[in-house]
């Protein structure tokens, strides 16, 4: 379709290089790790619902980890069901866990881009609520300034016939949600929002990063 085309275009030219309740929730500190010698970075981002953005995410080589969580609202260790009501601030996000020296922050802002449609306020397709708004939850100011560059270039390039509404804000905390909620789609794949919602999207994200997916 016409938007992801020049959506793809555009930044390849530019860039180098939901559900139901439960309880569990871990607050997560930092950016950065060093694991086996790896030095691996965070990024945070909600494109609605995150089992669809976690099951696209989970396929990018130099991805290391993908958990769903909650961010950008002022109730500490909320639940899902807190957050559902739209009243916690808290949007649905995923944390990635990255090694830049195989993938870069530009490339996963692409992949953010092309795994939602930005133009929706509060809502991605039937989700609808302030917590499945379209957010990018940066941890450093160099996060911050390719953000604010990116959106400006796809805002700019007519890949969308309606303007850019994606929130770029700082990262405060991030809230790991229900275990039930984690590799949700790879762990309940026949589920019918699985099949007829993830996998659709999970098609397409695939075809478009086909050159940047992990080899098993």
């Amino acid at each position: 379709m016409r938007r992801y085309s020049l959506l793809s275009c555009l930044l390849a030219l530019t860039i180098s290089a939901c559900a139901q309740g439960g309880k569990t929730k871990d607050k997560v500190p930092g950016d950065m790790e060093v694991s086996n010698n790896v030095k691996t970075e965070k990024a945070t981002f909600g494109g609605g619902c995150f089992w669809c953005t976690e099951a696209q995410f989970q396929y990018l080589d130099g991805v290391t980890k993908v958990e769903s969580g909650y961010a950008g609202g002022t109730v500490a260790n909320p639940s899902y069901e807190e957050v559902s009501t739209g009243t916690t601030g808290h949007a649905e996000v995923i944390q990635v866990t990255y090694d830049p020296s195989k993938i870069s922050y530009e490339e996963l802002l692409q992949a953010f881009w092309q795994s939602h449609d930005p133009t929706q306020l509060n809502r991605q397709g039937n989700d609808v609520g302030t917590q499945y708004r379209s957010v990018i939850f940066y941890h450093n100011e160099d996060q911050h300034k390719l953000a604010e560059l990116y959106k400006e270039k796809l805002q700019q390039s007519g890949a969308y016939d309606k303007p850019v509404v994606t929130e770029i804000a700082p990262f405060t905390a991030f809230y790991k949600a229900e275990d039930y909620h984690q590799n949700y789609y790879n762990e309940n794949g026949s589920q019918p929002y699985c099949h007829f919602v993830i996998q659709p999207k999970l098609e397409k994200f695939k075809k478009v990063f086909k050159d940047k997916l992990k080899k098993n």
